[in-house]
């Protein structure tokens, strides 16, 4: 039984493998390749003759057709695509899923060889499937804090442009070439949605659909309702602005005075390492009941659990939102 298992495993590896270098050798010769064929693929809808043609939008999440099609069925999946959207990732779902699988094949073979227990190896497998998600998550918060710093000049300058006689899709259209990624570009991509014929405020509500910022939702509202009900939009975008200005004031001042107890968790966590590491090169047989008893793994096991559940309560307690 461990035969065929362990043979089942080795060969999805290699087809996994075997498919990422591929698709890594491709993306390495043509770095703009994936990028244009991803706009033609989601714009152009060659339908054949006596039939309407389709004009929205048909995605397409790898360029694999049964991987392709097995995505589509999946509804979940949506949220995924969404988060790959808001961390501006180059690569199709495809191959995240790919990469998700192969690492995941991977801890489980070798945890499997080296410990030989197939419940612990399923378990560490599931976290190293989930690294690719975490890294997204990871790059999606880059984003939008880099955004947030970048939102209250540019409704500065949308706000300038109002007060000197520009429609507001002209003061956009200066702000998404005057700011670099991602401000620039999301705003460019809202123009171009307006320019196509979508309706000011689902365009709006698409960028704050895009981009992960309360901020940005605050301008939102406000244009969408000044489009409804009247009123002065440069007043209203430049108090947005000021308002953005103080609230990173305030987080500035928040973060200084929770340092010190940012520094204590930190210090809480770092104390039971650091002493078994060194007890395990001191005095190697006083630790060797925590590792090769049943006993003491438990307990190391327990002690990392509520280590773990002490960290999140402290930063939760730390966490403080404006």
């Amino acid at each position: 039984m461990f035969i065929w298992l362990l043979g089942t495993v080795i060969f999805i590896q290699i087809l996994l493998i075997i498919e990422l270098v591929s698709y890594a050798i491709r993306m390495f010769r043509n770095p703009d390749r994936a990028e244009v064929r991803k706009r033609l693929k989601n714009s152009l809808i060659v339908t054949p003759d006596g039939e309407d043609a389709d004009i929205t939008k048909n995605k397409v999440f790898s360029d694999i057709p049964f991987l392709n099609q097995f995505i589509i069925a999946v509804p979940g999946l949506a949220r995924l695509n969404l988060l790959m959207r808001q961390a501006n990732v180059k690569y199709t779902m495809g191959f995240f899923l790919l990469l998700s699988a192969a690492l995941g094949f991977t801890g489980y073979l070798v945890i499997y060889i080296l410990i030989g227990n197939p419940l612990l190896s399923l378990v560490l497998a599931l976290v190293a499937a989930t690294i690719p998600y975490l890294s997204l998550r990871i790059k999606r918060n880059k984003r939008t804090d880099r955004f947030e710093k970048q939102l209250p000049e540019g409704l500065d300058l949308i706000a300038r442009a109002l007060r000197a006689g520009h429609a507001f899709s002209s003061g956009m259209k200066l702000a998404a070439e005057e700011f670099p990624d991602p401000l620039g570009p999301e705003f460019d991509e809202t123009l171009d949605e307006i320019n196509f014929g979508v309706n000011v405020s689902d365009a709006l509500k698409h960028l704050a659909r895009r981009v992960v910022c309360p901020d940005l939702r605050f301008f939102v509202v406000a244009v969408i309702l000044q489009r409804e009900t009247g009123g002065n939009l440069a007043e209203i975008i430049e108090n947005l602005a000021h308002l953005m200005r103080e609230r990173f004031k305030f987080r500035g001042k928040i973060k200084i005075l929770s340092a010190e107890g940012r520094l204590t968790g930190k210090i809480l966590v770092a104390i039971p390492v650091l002493l078994f590491i060194a007890m395990y090169f001191l005095n190697r047989d006083y630790v060797s009941i925590l590792i090769h008893d049943s006993a003491g793994r438990m307990t190391v096991g327990i002690s990392v659990l509520l280590i773990l559940a002490g960290l999140v309560w402290m930063k939760r307690v730390l966490k403080l939102d404006v």
